[in-house]
């Protein structure tokens, strides 16, 4: 009978265990994959997306201190969102009191070589990252996930300029952050792989697809005839041709993902285009087709940030392109330089772009 009970009791014991082993563990967080969107997601198998994980990644993107300081002032502060506002499509946008027009600089006002990009939508992207894909390239030895860009930007003298040691002094003495990590990671230790690893799935949670455009494919909202001849001239060669860089086989995430000259200069001095990235003289001048989800947001736009409106960006593809031996052969009206469409086709080609914001998404409702 005794050892009937001794079993028993042992038993129980090892149930509770167990039990409350598995509350401690952090909550599994699907992507959610919005209608029409792609299925295959990037996320390495070492960093699998939690709730708890999200939070803190969200706590730490935002905080000024992972720029090593202690004290309030805002010239001793730098977060990831301060070149990144969800307003902005995590963009830096052009009225950012920091940065006026929308030109970065790091902590200590050294300018960065290219101007900050959105970062909605980065877990469907299997082509690296950054204007010129440096991080993930296939060929390189070095920055493969989003997890090396955190880590690279919290260093980097030209973004926040801290230290590994001076960011983690500095978290280490937020009385927020021992519970949040040991939620998300199991223990309280503050490292900079886990910082890395939160800031990185929270960047991957920043799903957007649910625009206009996204609830018309969906029979949910109508286009107007503006917004759909709007579509209908992105969609067509003979149009606006935005297409192929932009949403080639129809692809929800209004990007290839890849890699372009579109004829946005005649002569190249920028030591960090993609030919320096593959070694190919063809990628000179190329650079990364963004996103147009919440285009209307996102100035600047461009790798250098030239531009500080949409309307500008139209215009420039309209009439102003510049024709060199590098020029993607996408752009079928380089020789003409540009699409010239008539007043009313812009305005609809507009009207249709502007079907593309996520107002949710934009305002944090989810």
């Amino acid at each position: 009978m005794k050892r009937l009970l001794y079993i028993w009791t042992l038993s129980l014991l090892c149930l509770l265990l167990a039990s409350c082993r598995h509350t401690e563990e952090p909550t599994p967080w699907d992507v959610p994959i919005p209608y029409g969107f792609p299925t295959r997601l990037n996320i390495p198998d070492d960093n699998p997306m939690t709730v708890e994980g999200i939070a803190l990644g969200k706590c730490l993107f935002e905080d000024g201190h992972l720029s090593g300081y202690q004290g309030t002032h805002p010239d001793s502060l730098m977060s990831c969102s301060d070149c990144h506002a969800r307003a902005h499509n995590y963009d830096i946008g052009t009225d950012n009191p920091r940065f006026p027009g929308g030109k970065p600089h790091g902590r200590t006002g050294i300018h960065t070589r290219h101007t900050a990009m959105p970062l909605c939508n980065l877990v469907f992207n299997h082509e690296g990252y950054l204007w010129n894909g440096a991080v993930g390239y296939q060929q390189s030895a070095g920055a493969q996930t989003i997890e090396d860009i955190v880590k690279a930007a919290i260093l980097a003298e030209d973004e926040i300029g801290s230290t590994e040691a001076r960011t983690l002094a500095a978290l280490r003495q937020d009385s927020r952050y021992p519970e949040m990590f040991k939620k998300a990671f199991g223990s309280e230790e503050i490292t900079m792989e886990r910082v890395q690893k939160a800031i990185a799935q929270y960047v991957r949670s920043l799903v957007s697809g649910n625009a206009k455009f996204d609830r018309y494919l969906q029979g949910l909202e109508q286009l107007t005839p503006q917004e759909l001849h709007g579509y209908i001239l992105f969609t067509t060669e003979e149009g606006a041709d935005c297409f192929h860089c932009h949403g080639s086989g129809g692809s929800p995430l209004f990007t290839t993902n890849l890699f372009y000259n579109n004829g946005l200069d005649a002569a190249f001095t920028d030591p960090a285009d993609r030919s320096a990235i593959t070694g190919d003289p063809m990628d000179r001048g190329a650079y990364r087709a963004p996103s147009l989800r919440n285009v209307t947001v996102s100035a600047p736009y461009m790798h250098d940030g030239r531009f500080l409106t949409l309307d500008e960006v139209l215009t420039f593809y309209n009439e102003g392109l510049q024709n060199s031996p590098y020029v993607s052969p996408l752009m079928h009206k380089i020789n003409e330089g540009g699409r010239h469409l008539t007043p009313n086709e812009i305005a609809d080609l507009k009207a249709f772009l502007s079907t593309l914001t996520d107002e949710e998404f934009l305002s944090g409702d989810r």
